[in-house]
């Protein structure tokens, strides 16, 4: 990742060898953000693997602060979701064994 333009409330950050995928996902998380006052991304090209997010904050905490704590959101939520499945799924695989007769 690198930080193409910006001062501490607002910056551009280069996202390489990403796509739509994290790109929506720290949207999302970060318009959540109340000191977030503004979270948009695009990709210049369907053909480069690059997406540019660019983060305006209000002032109480910067750009980067910003993204770091929507990252750490996102890894907690995936997580959260992959503890979530796993455990749902080793209970389907205990009812799958039980319910089989010899």
């Amino acid at each position: 990742m690198t930080v193409a333009t910006g001062a501490d409330t607002g910056a551009t950050f280069a996202l390489e060898d990403e796509d739509h995928t994290l790109a929506n996902a720290l949207r999302f998380l970060l318009n959540k953000n109340p000191h977030v006052s503004f979270v948009g991304y695009s990709i210049p090209h369907p053909s480069e693997k690059v997406v540019n997010l660019r983060i305006q904050t209000t002032g109480e905490l910067t750009a980067v602060e910003a993204l770091r704590q929507a990252c750490q959101s996102l890894k907690q939520l995936c997580g959260h979701m992959r503890s979530t499945f796993t455990e749902a799924y080793e209970q389907y695989e205990q009812t799958q064994g039980s319910d089989e007769s010899p």
